[in-house]
């Protein structure tokens, strides 16, 4: 079963809280497995847009675990932040980040899960090969980081299955996450080519939270 992953991306804490809220009371519902929130974060450098501060988001009410997508310049300078706010898992691009080896020994410090993000043209050959085996997780855009709302572009799926060839040929244990876009039509799709989370935002929000994640779920999972 995929993993199906709400994503939060905003610049108003009120907005954040009440969408925590949401993901909160959906765990609960039987039949709904929600296990994490993810809160994008966006420095108004990395891309032309500026999110919640994780400084600001210090005992958020949720026993569900959090990842923190960091689209910034210079990851490493704010996993300490991320950890203060809570975080079990910190996933930094890699396109602004200077020394991919630091960031996940910077993260292996606080003893937190460790991600690393390819915006949606940067090749698979860009990550540093000696530390998959320390990664929990890859996350691939499927749209330009940034901004939510946007047509999942199917070229990822291609990156999909080179990383799935990749773990199974070095026996890495990471997770293939999957951001942007997504939709009942494409997330078959993405299961398929090897994904094993979906973080999805803007389209499991409009509406019926509980009923937009069933139906995502039930679509990625038709093929098992």
């Amino acid at each position: 079963m995929i993993n199906i992953i709400p994503a939060i991306l905003t610049d108003n804490i009120t907005d954040l809280n009440d969408k925590v809220k949401r993901i909160n009371d959906a765990s609960y519902i039987e039949g709904i497995t929600v296990r994490t929130i993810q809160i994008d974060v966006i420095d108004g450098v990395f891309a032309d847009n500026r999110t919640v501060d994780p400084v600001n988001l210090v005992g958020l009410d949720t026993d569900l675990g959090i990842d923190f997508h960091l689209m910034v310049k210079e990851p490493v300078n704010w996993i300490e932040k991320c950890a203060n706010a809570g975080a079990d898992r910190i996933i930094g691009q890699i396109e602004m980040m200077q020394n991919q080896v630091e960031f996940v020994e910077k993260v292996q410090e606080t003893g937190l899960y460790i991600g690393l993000a390819l915006d949606l043209e940067t090749p698979v050959s860009e990550l540093n090969a000696l530390i998959l085996n320390n990664v929990d997780v890859i996350l691939l855009m499927a749209v330009k980081a940034g901004f939510g709302g946007q047509k999942f572009d199917k070229h990822v799926l291609d990156k999909i299955k080179e990383l799935d060839a990749i773990r199974v040929r070095d026996r890495t244990p990471f997770k293939i996450c999957v951001d942007g876009g997504e939709t009942v039509d494409v997330i078959d799709d993405t299961h398929y080519a090897g994904a094993d989370e979906v973080v999805i935002g803007k389209r499991l929000f409009d509406g019926d939270l509980a009923i937009n994640i069933k139906k995502f779920t039930e679509a990625a999972d038709k093929l098992e």
